[in-house]
């Protein structure tokens, strides 16, 4: 089973043909495996080489800067550590702690308006920057290029869905993403039975962005088979798979496609790094299928709910 590869740029600057047949592409793409990379994205590598050496001077920093940024119960921003995560919880399945630290930031910017206390409170608490030289510069811009990036891929997958380019601007116009920077330590003993870097889960919203490390190898995702696939991306290329939200609004019709990061047994003394991007409607973004009947949910409360289910 492979990944599509897509060109954004063939898709936003082609002809009427071309853009039909990307869009086709990702239509296949997102029905298979709901998983695809994308090249042409226009993120400047300077961008890219920036955040990456921020986020690994934070991981490389004294426990105490850490702590200083430690997430408080219940909390999504902050630094989360080894043994505080579970994300096969979110699907109910109880198994050991996994094998990562993060830090993970909020939006920018709150609405002009904003009043419910859980938004406020969640989605819209301020993230706490770490001391690390430079790192909330680099933070910040890399957010707003992805935030600008899940625009354009989002243009894509309306197109994609036979609609117009801007069908879903209104649900997204004030989104509720985070960005995480993730760290898996290299190990030196087995891992718990059932324990993986991450456990095997769904992505909550519209769309993931992840930034691998490149020729970093662990992200598997699960075919309809029945077996574990490997997923790597082309150095300079993102991988996007879309979330649960995006499956509820095409009727099921697109895959959030189950997934996890191993420890393949000859890289468990290596460390391994990405960036995930989670693009989430706006908070009070209500989400139902685009075709037929059925429930909607409200994007941030439903996000408010798997984060709990996940976190230990």
């Amino acid at each position: 089973m492979s990944v599509a590869v897509i060109d954004l740029q063939e898709f936003e600057q082609g002809s009427a043909a071309e853009r039909a047949r990307v869009a086709a592409q990702v239509d296949s793409a997102c029905r298979e495996t709901g998983f695809l990379v994308i090249s042409g994205h226009g993120v400047p590598e300077a961008d890219i080489a920036d955040i990456r050496q921020a986020v690994a001077m934070f991981f490389a920093a004294s426990e105490d800067i850490k702590r200083d940024v430690r997430a408080g119960p219940g909390q999504p921003y902050g630094w989360l550590g080894m043994g505080t995560e579970a994300l096969a919880k979110s699907r109910g399945e109880q198994t050991p702690p996994d094998l990562k630290e993060s830090f993970n930031g909020g939006p920018l910017t709150r609405p002009e308006g904003e009043g419910d206390p859980d938004a406020l409170a969640f989605c819209y608490a301020v993230t706490p920057y770490p001391r690390v030289p430079g790192f909330r510069e680099a933070w910040q811009g890399y957010y707003r290029r992805m935030e600008r990036l899940a625009q354009q891929v989002m243009a894509l997958f309306a197109v994609a869905l036979g609609r117009d380019a801007g069908f879903f601007e209104p649900y997204i116009d004030a989104p509720i993403s985070a960005l995480r920077a993730l760290n898996y330590p290299a190990t030196d003993r087995p891992a718990e039975v059932g324990q993986q870097r991450a456990g095997a889960h769904t992505d909550y919203g519209s769309l993931t962005i992840l930034l691998p490390d490149a020729g970093s190898r662990g992200l598997e995702i699960l075919s309809p088979s029945g077996e574990w696939v490997p997923v790597d991306a082309p150095e300079g290329a993102f991988v996007i798979n879309i979330g649960d939200l995006m499956e509820l609004w095409t009727g099921g019709a697109w895959r959030s496609t189950l997934h996890r990061v191993v420890v393949p047994a000859e890289l468990a003394g290596r460390q391994r790094a990405s960036l995930a991007f989670f693009h989430q409607p706006n908070w009070h973004a209500e989400v139902r299928p685009l075709e037929g009947d059925g429930d909607a949910v409200t994007s941030g409360p439903y996000l408010m709910a798997k984060f709990a289910a996940a976190t230990t």
